[in-house]
């Protein structure tokens, strides 16, 4: 339960967002501009829904959103190709050694929370839950299970389908550090596509699949899925907006971010958008089976906004990933 310090600072919080808003809105019908966004596929539903909201009022703008993933699109944002990527994962060393190359300065933004979710299909029975010891079981390439029965000998000897995000994902790249580790290698018979849509298709349509991807696909096709509740060592827990928030649905609860470039943050329709995205994110996220950011985190992005606060939080001056 939320303490009522925090619920305060979340009104407020609230409260001058909406009144930035409010400030703004009269001249959103005068931008005019193409504002170009590509990037994680998990983030899409977002961005997506922040856009059409955007286009509604800021009529003379066009604003497109790609699905590249992660991976795809950091590689496009720091060649200077696009103004936002959007990524469900923080920006990694070599990137940021691109874009600092390339001479792209960006703002790092987190906008929503997300937990990996493994699925399976409604008429699987016998998974009831799964360990990461299991699914390092079924995911590695180093003697991967084929057959259910591989992974627990009480279960059918039935052939696992496996669906998973490309490598090109910052979904397949959580997901392998977590479960195979970093240095690891995963099976190569996946079925992968960066459409995580073709992948809810491809679980829902056969009784031995198992897949993953981000909280909104799951919740937004649930009737023809089968969540699977992670033992991450504290036991089984299921993901939902309060334990990916908490923090409890671990290892695979993650924040998502927007990154901006500082160039194309100078203009106007760029800037509009963004202090669009921040004011409307935390109610979007929610509407489109995201977890929104705790209060604090909220109030830190928007004041990281505001100052135009350059580089990553999650690199230190080396390069290297911040614990």
């Amino acid at each position: 339960m939320k303490s009522p310090a925090t619920i305060t600072l979340a009104f407020f919080i609230s409260l001058a967002l909406a009144a930035a808003m409010q400030t703004s809105d009269a001249d959103l019908s005068k931008l005019t501009g193409q504002i170009k966004v590509d990037g994680s596929s998990t983030v899409y539903p977002i961005t997506e829904a922040v856009a059409e909201d955007f286009q509604g009022k800021a009529t003379k703008t066009r604003t497109t959103v790609g699905v590249s993933g992660t991976g795809g699109g950091f590689k496009r944002f720091c060649a200077g190709e696009t103004d936002i990527t959007n990524a469900s994962r923080p920006i990694s060393a070599s990137e940021a050694q691109s874009a600092k190359t390339n001479k792209i300065d960006f703002v790092e933004l987190p906008i929503a929370f997300d937990g990996l979710t493994i699925v399976v299909n409604p008429a699987n029975t016998w998974v009831t839950q799964l360990s990461v010891a299991q699914l390092k079981k079924i995911f590695t390439a180093d003697s991967p299970a084929k057959k259910w029965s591989d992974v627990n000998p009480a279960w059918p000897s039935e052939t696992i389908k496996v669906f998973s995000p490309g490598t090109d994902s910052g979904s397949f790249d959580y997901f392998k550090e977590v479960t195979v580790g970093k240095d690891g290698k995963v099976r190569s018979d996946l079925s992968v596509s960066e459409d995580d849509n073709v992948l809810v298709t491809g679980v829902a349509g056969d009784k031995n699949a198992i897949g993953y991807f981000g909280f909104a696909y799951y919740a937004e096709n649930a009737s023809k899925l089968k969540l699977v509740p992670i033992d991450g060592g504290k036991g089984a827990i299921t993901p939902s907006n309060k334990t990916i928030e908490d923090g409890t649905y671990a290892p695979f609860s993650r924040p998502l971010f927007i990154y901006v470039n500082a160039k194309s943050a100078a203009r106007p329709e760029v800037a509009a958008f963004v202090d669009f995205y921040l004011a409307n994110t935390a109610a979007l996220s929610k509407e489109v089976g995201y977890t929104a950011l705790p209060a604090p985190m909220q109030e830190r992005a928007a004041a990281t906004w505001k100052s135009k606060k350059l580089g990553t939080q999650y690199l230190d001056s080396s390069g290297n990933k911040v614990p």
